[in-house]
């Protein structure tokens, strides 16, 4: 067997590794209490308190809740797995199979994925039915889910690598991080009639990214263009990635 076979076979290895811990993840967590009401229920009450009492279009409203939506529910199943998991003393036993650390990372990854994509098409339902709002561009939207929910799992994942003694001090951290992004991308408010500090802020926010697709899929005026939105999200899923394997061996080396 060449050396080119036994690294396709490794990766193959590796690959189905992940989906394990996808199948693994979303029997044991998706229903979990925090990941429900952080994931999900936290969405609907900002949309209320956004919408409720403002002659806000529903053009602006609809692809906001895609991506506020996608925001919370992708980027909530790694910050609650891992601690989890450390709690429960299941944590030493994974990365003590033949598993990589990539390809454990990669599954938690995969997780929020799924299930930050599939909830995404809820607001996308509901927006077609109960409101005049049309889809521009279908292929856009598609791809925008799909790289927006890649990059807020990645980032989900990275919030989860610090030690913690149980999952609400991570979700903690992770709400500290996610709310003033979640601010600043111009959800609420278009980024361009912000103050001019914010919007020098706003770049550094992926949700902005986000949320200019969509809105840009749906047929909205966006404060950023949609090929470099979309080549951002890209390249922020890589650095948040690359950031979750170094810190989530640093603390294992470490033993915490």
């Amino acid at each position: 067997m060449t050396v080119q076979m036994k690294k396709v076979q490794a990766w193959h290895w590796q690959l189905r590794c992940s989906l394990v811990i996808l199948k693994k993840n979303a029997r044991l967590y998706y229903l979990k209490p925090p990941v429900l009401i952080f994931g999900v229920l936290f969405p609907v009450f900002f949309f209320l308190a956004f919408k409720m009492g403002r002659p806000v279009a529903a053009q602006t409203v609809v692809p906001g809740m895609v991506a506020m939506a996608l925001w919370f529910t992708a980027s909530a199943v790694g910050p609650l797995v891992t601690p989890w998991e450390r709690n429960a003393r299941t944590y030493e036993r994974l990365i003590s199979t033949p598993v990589s650390l990539p390809a454990i990372l990669a599954g938690d990854v995969i997780s929020g994925f799924v299930f930050g994509a599939c909830l995404s098409i809820i607001p996308v339902l509901l927006g077609l039915i109960l409101t005049d709002t049309t889809i521009e561009n279908l292929p856009l939207l598609i791809a925008g889910i799909i790289m927006s929910a890649v990059n807020f799992a990645s980032l989900g994942v990275l919030l989860a690598a610090p030690p913690a003694s149980g999952p609400s001090n991570i979700m903690l951290l992770s709400n500290l991080v996610r709310l003033p992004l979640l601010f600043v991308s111009g959800i609420f408010m278009p980024i361009d009639q912000m103050p001019v500090w914010i919007q020098w802020i706003a770049p550094l926010s992926p949700l902005s990214y986000s949320s200019a697709v969509i809105h840009s899929a749906f047929g909205c005026p966006a404060f950023f263009p949609v090929w470099p939105s979309l080549a951002m999200l890209a390249l922020l899923t890589l650095i948040f990635f690359m950031a979750s394997c170094k810190f989530h061996n640093m603390w294992r080396s470490k033993g915490l």
